[in-house]
């Protein structure tokens, strides 16, 4: 039995929809286009531009992993080096979207923060309208697991870590040309923004989202409308686990810890662990994700230095006495001795220092800490020979540190509290040891000035020694 001829336009007119369908999806599929972005913003113009670098990538390495449903995307301002851009697209597989630096009407402020001028930079995420979804990103985050729910939230949804102002190191948007353009608007007016940042401005661009309610992800995959709070366990503050060493969030999945520290107290830093117990598990990310094949080399070559270093003090022994033989009649002995004493308190201050800033400063800790003790050790050892001054003295502090290395990174505190009280009683019980050897170094130096045999006179002959009076 034949179709009729209205059977037969609306068979036609579903085929029609079915090809048009077919062929768009086909064509995103061919494109590589997904609807969702995980976006992280990067700008030059900091002492830390490449730490943030290396974080961007291992964050970003760290996505992958998981195995998520999204374009990973970088917002990268256009004096971001080329090489770097290179190196994130070739080898990360990251969609690298050059920007202009959006100007900063907040830099006069009384409050402001110079390493935060360019993080206006993040409103180039509304964008993005390629995407139905966004979740933008600072790169000191540590994903736990996927959060790909996160893109059927609404038009604006972020976390409360501070009771009353929301943390935007992670929230969703919806792209929007049209907020864009208005959000560019009330930057150039100079909208009120307590922090001058990216935080204030988005605070005040979103004052109400502290009365809207709690995000919870459909079960059948739809995308919410209208703005929401995000539960905390998306962005997880470091200092709380801190307090318990444990993470103890009730407040919806614990997906992603953040680390809202000073700057210096990062996690991709060497000397972030011990000293915070989270470090390692930066440094584990990047280790499964990155390496660290491009530090390597320097570790290798400063480490073959301190051996060295070590090695040719041991066997040269060089003498302070040697420096000593144009000193002037005893009325310069106090002179001298204070000389001295300044000298070696500086030449131990040094070789404390000087190794801390010659570690590339994203390293393992695990390598890091242990070259920072060889080189503090070999330039002590230089201070000790150069001095001539007895070594347990000298490497006392040493010594405590390494004590106070492993009283940090004992595993087993009940709680921050406990492991606090403890590293402050070591710390309490180690400094009368270190202010005796102190003491000590300081007795020796006297003692090495008053010793006539090692200080002649200019133009005296030097005393025989036994073995040529014997050969008399």
């Amino acid at each position: 039995m034949g179709l009729s001829r209205s059977a037969k336009r609306v068979l036609w007119f579903v085929l029609l929809c079915l090809t048009v369908v077919c062929g768009v999806v086909a064509t995103e599929e061919e494109d590589g286009r997904r609807k969702h972005a995980y976006v992280a913003m990067m700008y030059m113009g900091t002492p830390r531009d490449y730490e943030f670098y290396v974080a961007t990538r291992v964050m970003m390495r760290s996505l992958a992993r998981l195995g998520v449903d999204a374009d990973r995307v970088v917002l990268a301002s256009v004096d971001v080096p080329a090489r770097w851009v290179h190196t994130m697209q070739k080898e990360d597989g990251l969609k690298v979207v050059s920007v202009e630096n959006l100007r900063n009407p907040y830099e006069k402020q009384g409050n402001f923060d110079k390493r935060f001028k360019l993080t206006l930079n993040k409103l180039y995420a509304w964008s993005l309208v390629r995407y139905d979804r966004v979740v933008m990103l600072d790169s000191d985050n540590i994903f736990l697991q996927k959060t790909d729910e996160l893109f059927q939230c609404g038009e604006f949804c972020a976390v409360f870590i501070n009771p009353c102002i929301f943390h935007t190191g992670l929230f969703v948007l919806q792209p929007s040309t049209e907020v864009f353009k208005n959000m560019i608007h009330e930057v150039e007016i100079g909208r009120e923004n307590p922090d001058g940042a990216d935080q204030g401005f988005l605070a005040g661009y979103f004052p109400d989202l502290l009365g809207r309610p709690m995000f919870n992800p459909p079960e059948n995959g739809t995308k919410l409308v209208g703005t929401y709070r995000l539960p905390l366990g998306y962005q997880m503050d470091a200092s709380y686990y801190y307090l318990k060493l444990r993470w103890s969030i009730p407040c919806g999945p614990n997906s992603v810890i953040t680390f809202p520290s000073a700057p210096w107290l990062k996690p991709w830093y060497w000397w972030s662990w011990p000293v915070l117990p989270l470090g390692l598990s930066w440094h584990e990310q990047r280790r499964q994700n990155l390496g660290y094949g491009s530090e390597m080399p320097v570790i290798l070559i400063q480490s073959l230095l301190y051996v060295g270093i070590i090695a040719v003090t041991r066997l040269a022994r060089p003498s302070l006495s040697k420096l000593c033989y144009n000193r002037r009649p005893e009325k310069s002995t106090s002179f001298l001795l204070s000389m001295l004493k300044v000298a070696t308190l500086w030449s131990m201050l040094a070789a404390y220092t000087v190794p801390f800033f010659l570690i590339p400063r994203t390293i393992h800790p695990l390598l890091g800490w242990p070259l920072y003790l060889l080189g503090s050790a070999a330039l002590n050892s230089i201070v000790i020979n150069v001095f001539l001054l007895p070594p347990l003295a000298v490497l006392t502090t040493w010594l405590g540190l390494v004590g106070a290395l492993f009283v940090m990174a004992y595993p087993y505190y009940s709680d921050g509290l406990v492991r606090a009280l403890v590293v402050f009683m070591y710390a309490f019980c180690c400094s009368p040891v270190v202010w005796a050897s102190l003491v000590k170094i300081m007795g020796s130096l006297q003692v090495l000035v008053e010793r006539e045999a090692y200080f002649p006179r200019l133009g005296e002959p030097n005393p025989p020694t036994a073995e040529f009076t014997k050969l008399y």
